[in-house]
């Protein structure tokens, strides 16, 4: 009995002493207002450990609980059939969260926004030539805002159904809570995140700078080329001047990489090398993946993610990898690499019939590196057409 009441002492001593905390989310739809996403998998996880795996109810709700700390150290994770899996840092606590259904399209892309309580009132900005697409204005050319919220937490959701060849695109978020505050800190403590979907992926979060003044957060670009062109600033800007023409606020964002990171996204990627030689797509896929974790600027593992995306047949993820390894070519055979890339994206858009996009890339390829293959691809194409 004695050693009965110790055991008990102990364990309420254990909670009484831990910081930790109960998790409860709730989880929505990305694409259609205040939809509620069910029997949806949750888990948390800290330094490898996870918790135990908890199904959202018929409100979409959940609780993990648990001794949790609620910090960026934990991830969130959440899984549901036919939607893209969703990871993202913590805090999480009493906060909603999207999932994206897979997208179909090769050249798509959506973009959710999700934030805290406070401010009540964020809205995503998408625009480019001849198009403003927000609240105001939910259609534009082949994209659209599926959900517009304006009572905290979010989702906010813009979706490029295509995106054009040769045309820039900007995405940026505005206070409209604190518009007439240029001066105001409230959207630089919203909490707010940004996800990124291309094909079922997540492939890129933005989480927004602290302590910062302005009520415009400028994202990104698309360039010309597809490629996406991390800005990550906040602003002070009025939403009329926040344009996709090119100023000191809309250049891509200095990213520092210790030389620590650089040398273990080194050894990752090397790892990713062994292990697609044993043919271990997965085991490789993952090594690239934790390489860009540790070094976001690096090429290579970029256009290694590409390959094994391709072999793994997500198209529409090893274009955008591909389009990675171009904007972060460096080195003596920068334009042999890009050259390849744009080679990779041809033929991943000549494989799905769509031979006016292909045509760009090959021309592109050919522009950076004089080869026959290029040419005999451009002549191929252009028979098809």
């Amino acid at each position: 009995m004695r050693i009965q009441f110790l055991m008990l002492f102990l364990f309420l001593s254990v909670i009484q002493n831990s910081n930790g905390q109960n998790i409860s989310i709730q989880v929505l739809s990305a694409v259609e207002k205040d939809k509620v996403i069910d029997n949806a998998e949750v888990m948390v996880q800290r330094n490898g450990q996870s918790s135990t795996k908890v199904k959202t109810n018929n409100q979409g709700k959940v609780t993990i609980n648990g001794g949790f700390q609620d910090d960026s150290n934990m991830l969130l994770i959440i899984k549901k059939l036919n939607y893209s899996s969703l990871v993202v840092k913590c805090p999480c606590n009493d906060l909603t969260y999207a999932l994206s259904p897979v997208m179909k399209n090769l050249d798509g892309m959506r973009i959710v926004l999700n934030w805290g309580k406070y401010p009540s009132d964020l809205d995503s900005h998408l625009k480019f030539p001849n198009n403003h697409v927000f609240f105001q204005s939910k259609k534009g050319s082949s994209s659209n805002l599926d959900v517009d919220d304006t009572d905290s937490y979010g989702p906010e959701t813009i979706t490029i159904d295509k995106k054009k060849f040769g045309e820039t695109y900007h995405y940026f978020v505005h206070d409209y809570s604190n518009k007439e505050n240029l001066s105001s800190n409230k959207l630089s403590a919203s909490g707010a995140k940004v996800f990124v979907y291309v094909g079922q992926s997540l492939v890129k979060t933005y989480y927004i700078p602290k302590n910062k003044i302005g009520n415009v957060w400028n994202l990104f670009k698309i360039n010309e080329n597809g490629e996406i062109i991390d800005i990550n600033n906040v602003i002070s800007k009025t939403v009329e001047e926040v344009g996709i023409e090119t100023s000191n606020e809309d250049n891509e964002e200095d990213v520092y990489v210790s030389n620590e990171d650089k040398k273990t996204a080194l050894l990752l990627n090397k790892k990713g090398d062994l292990a697609y030689q044993a043919k271990d797509i997965d085991g490789a896929l993952n090594y690239y993946k934790q390489a860009i974790d540790y070094n976001p600027i690096f090429g290579q593992a970029y256009g290694n993610l590409g390959l094994m995306y391709i072999k793994k047949g997500y198209k529409a993820e090893a274009i955008y990898s591909n389009r990675k390894a171009i904007t972060y070519a460096s080195g003596n055979s920068i334009n042999t690499t890009k050259a390849s890339a744009y080679y990779n994206i041809a033929k991943i858009f000549e494989n799905d019939n769509d031979l006016e996009e292909a045509l760009n890339y090959y021309k592109l390829a050919k522009e950076y590196k004089e080869n026959t293959v290029y040419d005999n691809a451009i002549s191929r194409v252009k028979n098809k057409m």
